[in-house]
């Protein structure tokens, strides 16, 4: 692998932390961008990173990440706001300016990619309402998906692994789903665009627009959501502007935290995966409503000293008419060591396996590729504002002729 890639980010790194910018300034940043009034009733705070990626594949990109060279540099800008009136009402909003929601070789461009408003009648927190733009309530994972709380660059495998199932187009046969599940090879005319419009079980935190409702009782949390579009819709269909209620996504999870170190959940999603231009395509006699992702998980997360644990399990079923229910299982193990008060390090185990549908021939087929990936991720804090990660990934399972694609990532946070 190229070294020079590392080398080079290194130095950028290097340059970054030699530069005239000590804590006590970014210190003192902070309290410039906050601001109180009225004896606290009223509360805003700016806050932000610079995030700099670099990524080598030595042959296809795994996950989200979408590029045509063997090299792509990564860069980001993230801009949060919180707002507070009292003790009632909370305002919270997140935009990026980056290349793509996922790392990209495009232009730089603008998002808004997070905006809520949050209502709490009680002081106790048993009941909170949310409407906006937010990451879903499912699973544990998007509690620390934000690059300074992820000990890894990338989402684990059930967040960003494609199946064969399409958003724009709906599968017509088992022959067809198996072709865009690349079972079978994709022969001729359209076999360029088999990858253009695949989706994950989750897409990363998915930033869908709609409802919340959420709170705790004692050892109990619960949370429930009404959004616009499904856990494994695309970044594109989650604005309200591109994708309205028409064929709204239930999902909802319940927590139990029994004391100081476990916290256990589970989790249910039910929605449409296709989008309204796949209206022509459906099978006569069904609409939108047949067409189905459902989505059951489980999560558990362990914390004792410098050790750190988390565990999610997705079962997903999407329904298609005329071919059957095409299911999955997905899951990670994650576990992080904190060695020093700078050092630590993850490890993540990730694993898909698929379940079989008819071939139209008698007999029944697997309808996707079995994929294992293991991650592995040292950090440094040089500061409680600056941070620099790596990451190694090896992945067996739809990524390459060899079957196999070894992926280098480096990250360099500094936050405000």
């Amino acid at each position: 692998m190229r070294s020079s890639f590392f080398i080079c980010l290194c130095l950028i790194v290097a340059g970054l932390k030699a530069a005239p910018l000590s804590d006590d300034s970014l210190d003192r940043l902070d309290d410039a961008l906050t601001w109180s009034g009225e004896g606290d009733q009223f509360r805003t705070r700016l806050s932000g990173s610079l995030e700099l990626e670099g990524y080598h594949f030595d042959s296809t990109p795994i996950g989200l990440v979408h590029a045509d060279e063997r090299n792509l540099l990564n860069p980001r800008f993230v801009l949060f706001l919180d707002a507070q009136a009292g003790a009632r009402f909370y305002f919270f909003a997140q935009s990026r300016m980056d290349r793509g929601f996922d790392p990209g070789d495009g232009g730089a461009k603008l998002r808004l990619d997070e905006y809520a408003l949050r209502f709490t009648p009680f002081a106790d927190g048993r009941l909170n309402f949310q409407i906006g733009k937010f990451s879903t309530v499912v699973g544990n994972w998007t509690g620390r998906h934000l690059a300074w709380d992820n000990p890894f660059i990338t989402a684990p495998l059930p967040y960003e692994n494609f199946t064969g199932i399409f958003d724009e187009v709906a599968a017509n046969s088992p022959a067809t789903l198996l072709r865009w599940a690349h079972v079978t090879p994709s022969i001729g005319p359209g076999s360029s665009y088999v990858d253009q419009y695949r989706l994950p079980i989750l897409w990363g935190p998915s930033y869908t627009s709609g409802a919340a409702v959420s709170g705790g009782i004692g050892k109990f949390s619960y949370a429930a959501e009404f959004k616009n579009a499904s856990l494994s819709s695309r970044p594109d269909n989650w604005d309200a502007s591109q994708v309205q209620w028409q064929n709204p996504t239930i999902s909802g999870r319940i927590g139990y935290q029994p004391d100081e170190s476990w916290k256990f959940g589970i989790s249910f999603s039910s929605g449409t995966y296709l989008n309204d231009s796949a209206r022509p395509t459906l099978a006569p006699g069904t609409d939108f409503g047949d067409y189905r992702e459902i989505v059951f998980g489980q999560d558990v997360s362990f914390a004792w000293h410098h050790f750190q644990f988390w565990a999610e399990a997705f079962e997903a079923r999407f329904q298609i008419p005329r071919v059957g229910d095409a299911r999955t299982f997905a899951y990670y193990l994650e576990a992080k060591y904190k060695f020093t008060p700078q050092f630590f390090g993850a490890v993540r185990w990730n694993q898909q396996l698929y379940g079989q549908i008819a071939d139209g021939l008698g007999s029944s087929v697997k309808w996707g590729e079995n994929t294992w990936r293991i991650d592995v991720g040292p950090s440094y804090r040089f500061s409680s504002h600056t941070e620099l990660k790596l990451q190694y990934s090896l992945q067996s399972g739809g990524v390459s002729p060899q079957n196999y694609a070894q992926t280098l990532a480096t990250q360099f946070v500094l936050r405000f």
